[in-house]
């Protein structure tokens, strides 16, 4: 016999479990020392030292929640080992005062080339988030044979963490369908289409999977795809998005704009009466920025990771591919950083950004004074 899959939750358990924490503030992270989420989580590279020093800076400036991507092939590899360096993370984060929301499969292979395990390259000098590799892989999430292995992998870690209070939400996919390749000089080219049906699939799967585990956490997967400045096309309308959202115990999305867009996003997906995050924001060049925007997600109830925290082998201080900022409406501005918070000596980019965020997460939001 076979079980149907559990149903998402309930509007009413989702706005339950959110309104017994506090609002999440946070960023992605990767420590300073990776240049990609294999070389973060391998044996040989994994820092304990950098990781424990900057998530006590993310501690200290107010932040109270990371979101963190696992890899496939180091579970391959060395499973249990990962699941030790992973449950060490999360003591850390833990210890610091910080939740943890693990990412599990992502298709953002911005540096072209499929993930190979062992020593990764150096960044391409200026170039952003040059060795980016996708988790499986893109040429991996076509083969549907390999399916079974990552079946096990995510089966095996939601299971293994299914009760864990350290554990803020499982992301089971960060930005299925995402053919993005940045080249150097300022150029970007685009992976095989042929990869999106079968990104739907793994996603649809992925909640599948771990419906039948039935986690004490939340599930979601980001919508992501939103129009280009001057494009009347809908935000998240791409077919991958739509069966997010539908799928998703609560909202999660993504958004580098300005405050007129982010605003008119979170509007939108109010609709859905479910806890929204913001897991990817902040884009200073293009006007994603801490100063305004922090505290519209703030006033409106919605938790907001923004990219990186502190500067390192990642280059993402340095600008997406110029054609891409041209896309966004915006110019290269050499004097500010893309992404980032922290020099790697800890010091703030922008003392206004860390007197914010201490600020903003002192203090309820507006919905949260209303419980009160």
């Amino acid at each position: 016999m076979t079980t149907a899959p559990l149903p998402r939750w309930s509007k009413d358990r989702a706005n339950a479990w959110w309104h017994a924490q506090p609002c999440p503030v946070g960023c992605n992270f990767l420590p300073s020392s990776a240049v990609n989420f294999l070389e973060m989580w391998m044996p040989d590279s994994f820092d304990r030292d950098t990781i424990a020093r900057e998530l006590r800076w993310a501690a200290e400036m107010g932040l109270n929640s990371i979101r963190t991507n696992l890899h496939y092939l180091v579970w391959k590899h060395d499973r249990d080992g990962l699941m030790a360096r992973f449950d060490w993370l999360l003591q850390t984060a833990s210890d610091m005062g910080l939740s943890v929301m693990p990412v599990l499969f992502d298709d953002c292979g911005f540096g072209g080339a499929e993930p190979v395990y062992g020593p990764q390259p150096d960044p391409v000098p200026g170039l952003h988030n040059s060795r980016a590799v996708a988790s499986p892989g893109r040429a991996a999430v076509t083969n549907r044979a390999l399916w079974p292995e990552f079946h096990a992998y995510l089966a095996d870690i939601i299971q293994t963490y299914s009760t864990d209070p350290r554990i803020l939400a499982w992301d089971l996919y960060n930005e299925p369908g995402n053919r993005m390749i940045f080249l150097p000089g300022g150029e970007y080219a685009e992976h095989d289409p042929a990869l999106s049906p079968h990104s739907k699939d793994l996603m649809e799967s992925a909640f599948a999977w771990a419906r039948a585990i039935n986690p004490h956490q939340p599930l979601t997967v980001a919508a992501w795809c939103t129009p280009i400045p001057g494009d009347d096309g809908a935000a998240f309308d791409d077919p991958i998005d739509r069966q997010a959202l539908a799928l998703s115990d609560v909202i999660t999305f993504h958004a580098y704009c300005d405050i007129e867009n982010a605003r008119q996003y979170v509007t939108q997906l109010q609709e859905h009466d479910r806890p929204i995050m913001i897991t990817e924001w902040m884009a200073r060049t293009i006007g994603s920025r801490i100063q305004d925007q922090l505290p519209l997600y703030h006033d409106m109830n919605v938790g907001a990771y923004n990219w990186g925290l502190v500067k390192g082998r990642t280059q993402t201080d340095q600008p997406w591919p110029r054609e891409l900022e041209v896309l966004h409406g915006k110019v290269r501005a050499p004097e500010l950083w893309f992404h980032d918070l922290l020099w790697p000596d800890g010091r703030a980019f922008d003392p206004q950004e860390v007197s914010i965020i201490r600020d903003l997460t002192q203090k309820p939001s507006r919905a949260e004074s209303i419980r009160e």
